[in-house]
């Protein structure tokens, strides 16, 4: 089983990108890879976070994002969630998605949430929604994220992504052994993993 780590922020536009187009390249290798998730925090508390009326992003998704977007057929909208929000709410909610093997389908999830319906990944009732729409118990998840259960899990996850791995920049996917920073093209990542899978 070759393991894939991706580290990724739900409000990093390349990070869904990411996601899709690994998705893509691993079209019937799926039973021969395992992917894990990893949290990174683009803008950690209590850094400010960036807001969509603003020059930067404006900017940013028209020269990059909306191309990139039509170039690989993804369906993304800047959100006009302002200011954008904070994640680590929603990467607790991750840890307890994982513990319940529901991780994969709830990274999807807040990322189509976010880019594609605007909705407010800093809203506790938006997570617990969600969380129930990939079926994991709204009660539970709620009180695991409000109880503060799994901060420490989330805490330990940022402390390996940046001093043991060096992660910088998002998404960077390691693939076996070896490191990519940013997004490949689905061809370049599929040879990739193949090489890797030997």
């Amino acid at each position: 089983m070759l393991q894939i780590k991706v580290y990724s922020d739900y409000v990093c536009p390349y990070c869904f990108f990411g996601e899709v187009v690994l998705e893509r390249a691993l079209q019937g290798m799926e039973d021969k890879v395992k992917i894990e998730w990893m949290p990174f925090e683009l803008r950690p508390y209590p850094t400010p976070t960036l807001k969509p009326e603003e020059d930067y992003l404006q900017t940013t998704w028209q020269n990059s994002v909306y191309p990139m977007a039509e170039q690989l057929d993804i369906k993304i909208v800047l959100p006009k969630v302002s200011p954008q929000p904070y994640t680590h709410h929603a990467f607790e909610g991750y840890q307890y998605a994982k513990e319940k093997g529901l991780g994969d389908a709830y990274t999807h999830r807040m990322f189509t949430a976010f880019f594609q319906e605007e909705q407010d990944l800093g809203d506790l009732n938006v997570l617990t929604n969600l969380a129930k729409e990939v079926g994991l118990d709204a009660e539970e998840f709620k009180t695991a994220v409000e109880s503060g259960r799994y901060k420490e899990a989330h805490l330990k996850a940022l402390r390996h992504a940046y001093e043991e791995v060096g992660v910088s920049a998002v998404p960077t996917f390691i693939i076996g052994n070896k490191k990519v920073r940013g997004l490949l093209h689905g061809e370049d990542l599929r040879k990739l993993i193949e090489q890797e899978l030997g």
